[in-house]
């Protein structure tokens, strides 16, 4: 496929744009707002040079904050803008940083669309975060002289196949890219073999993320609530099928006095979430309404907030890992080691293989292939506060000695951007 083509299919799927934003916008109102930033138009401008870094959603977004933060320090005459795709990725970014930053919607990948953010907010440099790959807009950047970056990049084998499919247009968008920084070796040797140039492997950003400092105090005051006897386990940032089998898990496992609280990955799920429990016959309660709702006969605890999830795993004692159980890639482990919680996951996990791998082998986490392997390391976990104790150790130890990146990556960053100052 030629960029050419690329952009004829983008500007006859363009007329469906609207109707998909409404429909998302039933669920989520947040997708009606700000609607002409996504077509490239922009009302304030920035009053300093630009640093852009596009992060996708929440995850991307979380996983920047040490790099926000470095850019930050190093380049104090700059604005750092953030640039979404997602209103709950916009809304964390605002949450993070407050006003301290440039919030907006990335544009979608339309010609016109990418020409005039680029002509709004004139970036001096942009770094995109993970597999965000738009070839208007790498394309744009090359023209305009852009230096245009790749970090913190992962390519799974999955996401490896769907670009051979598009190979020449994959090919030329990495090649245009100024660099790549990539979180391992492997990531690093997919990216090349679709024709990626001047790739490094500087790590992963999310081992730099840090707890916010009151994490483990809200974490007590959490497990204060929720009662601080029982043995609680956490099912964190689950995807849609996954509930379901957590809730035959637990109950096979038949800890007693087992609390569990459910933290789906996506909040507009949180009322679906809390049926399907009720539906399944469990006690359930509400984080956002626990003064009214718990009590010491609820099973299960829907985490209805945002922003909190190291304080859920400040408060557990055993954490799995969701979207691993089913193949939806897996979500981010590294939050939970750096809590030195004693960690489960599924067999999909190649969002964060590496990461995944270097856990298991380093006894921070363990692999459970299926429902039954789950509901047994359950029961051998809270029956072992040992067992537990070496795996938290391990988790915090795996957790501190893999971070730096976003050191290495501002480094790598500054050395383009001095270029143009």
């Amino acid at each position: 496929m030629s960029r050419f083509l690329y952009s004829v299919l983008l500007y006859l799927l363009l007329p469906f744009v609207p109707f998909k934003l409404l429909w998302r916008g039933m669920r989520q109102p947040a997708y009606l707002q700000h609607w002409a930033e996504r077509f490239g138009f922009y009302e304030n401008k920035p009053t300093q040079p630009v640093i852009w870094l596009h992060c996708v959603s929440v995850g991307e977004t979380r996983a920047a904050e040490p790099l926000v933060k470095e850019l930050h320090k190093r380049y104090p005459q700059h604005q750092i803008l953030l640039t979404h795709a997602t209103p709950t990725g916009r809304a964390a970014g605002e949450q993070l940083f407050g006003n301290h930053v440039l919030r907006a919607y990335l544009p979608y990948d339309l010609p016109g669309a990418v020409h005039r953010f680029l002509r709004h907010f004139k970036p001096q440099l942009g770094l995109l975060m993970e597999t965000e790959l738009w070839f208007n807009l790498i394309a744009a950047c090359k023209q305009q002289r852009v230096p245009l970056l790749l970090v913190n990049a992962r390519l799974s084998e999955k996401s490896q196949l769907g670009y051979a499919k598009i190979a020449k247009l994959a090919s030329q968008g990495l090649r245009d890219l100024t660099a790549i920084a990539a979180q391992s070796e492997q990531d690093a040797a997919r990216l090349q073999s679709l024709g990626a140039q001047n790739v490094q492997v500087l790590g992963n950003l999310k081992f730099d993320v840090e707890p916010p400092p009151d994490a483990v105090e809200q974490g007590r005051k959490l497990r204060e609530q929720l009662g601080k006897n029982r043995p609680l386990f956490l099912a964190a940032s689950t995807r849609k099928g996954e509930e379901a089998i957590i809730l035959k898990v637990i109950a096979a496992a038949n800890i007693p006095g087992l609390l569990t609280v459910i933290v789906p990955r996506h909040p507009q799920r949180f009322d679906e979430v809390t049926d399907l429990v009720r539906q399944s016959g469990f006690s359930v309660a509400r984080r956002s309404r626990l003064e009214k709702e718990m009590t010491s006969q609820v099973d299960i605890v829907v985490g209805d907030s945002m922003g909190e999830m190291f304080t859920y795993y400040a408060a557990c004692d055993v954490a799995f890992i969701g979207g691993s159980l089913l193949p939806f890639g897996g979500q981010n482990l590294i939050e939970a080691c750096v809590m030195a919680k004693p960690v489960l996951i599924g067999p999909h996990t190649y969002n964060f293989a590496w990461a995944a791998e270097q856990a298991v082998a380093g006894c921070a986490a363990w692999r459970v292939a299926d429902a039954a392997e789950l509901a047994a390391a359950l029961q051998r976990l809270f029956t072992n506060a040992e067992i537990r104790q070496n795996m938290g150790l391990a988790a915090s130890s795996f957790a501190g000695n893999t971070g730096g990146a976003s050191l290495r990556i501002t480094d790598l960053a500054s050395s383009y951007l001095v270029e143009r100052v």
